[in-house]
């Protein structure tokens, strides 16, 4: 099996280091990331700017491909011109942080998988839900032995990612795996006032995941309880029960 592997934390970023030698066992392993972090920048692709483009060396001795854009840009210059062939996989990760509900949609992680998909190819998106003291080697097993065992589901079809977040735990602490729907629950976000050496006020972002209320059956609640949250999610954002009501109506 031949495996693109992507990011949006840099391509030297430990969650990737620890995913790419964890997959070696799965298959020939391509690398193609970030040159630098481009978290939160979603599915943005370069078209003012040229992509520049430089093999490095990787730790363990193995060369990837450093990039001057975004993860879409990395995952479309990868099997546009880069790689040999076409990937029959691509696994965007392991990010800092959880991607979960709302937050997909701002996620360059999930940018990079959906891309894929995009492009006739199969995506992962595996996102560690802590930002700080993250044992991405353990994180990275757990993701390896999911990978290897979803190979075999009939319904993941070229089209479909997998948005995968991993609780920040010992593996003989996790409380199993859910397949879950997206939570699209209202975010409660919350923005630390400061003030500069020149007081000039400026802003921070200081919380994007928390929720008032969840449901049970979501990524998010899942992930809260200790389990393996998987979300099988599509680039379709088409509302279909308003497309029936629309083509009703008289224009």
């Amino acid at each position: 099996m031949r495996i693109l592997v992507t990011n949006d934390d840099g391509i030297f970023a430990p969650g990737l280091e620890a995913l790419h030698r964890e997959l070696q066992r799965l298959g020939t392993i391509s690398v193609v990331a970030p040159e630098s972090e481009q978290s939160a920048v979603g599915h943005s692709i370069s078209l003012a700017t040229p992509l520049r483009v430089k093999e490095v060396a990787l730790p363990g001795g193995t060369a990837g491909w450093a990039v001057t854009g975004t993860p879409a840009d990395c995952v479309k210059i990868a099997i546009a011109e880069l790689l040999p062939q076409v990937p029959d996989l691509v696994v965007s990760g392991i990010n800092l942080g959880p991607n979960v509900g709302i937050n997909v949609l701002y996620s360059g992680t999930v940018s990079a998988a959906t891309e894929a998909a995009i492009l006739g190819v199969r995506g992962v998106a595996l996102s560690l839900n802590t930002y700080k003291d993250a044992d991405f080697a353990e994180a990275a097993a757990l993701a390896g032995g999911l990978v290897a065992r979803l190979q075999k589901w009939p319904g993941w079809t070229n089209g479909v990612v997998l948005n995968i977040n991993l609780p920040a735990l010992p593996r003989d602490q996790v409380r199993g795996v859910k397949v879950t729907r997206q939570d699209t629950g209202q975010l409660v976000e919350r923005f630390q006032r400061r003030v500069d050496p020149r007081e000039r006020v400026y802003y921070w972002l200081a919380e994007i995941n928390n929720r008032r209320h969840w449901d049970l059956d979501t990524d998010y609640a899942a992930l809260r309880d200790g389990y393996i949250s998987i979300t099988p999610i599509h680039f379709d954002l088409t509302h279909y029960a308003s497309l029936d009501t629309l083509k009703g109506q008289e224009w």
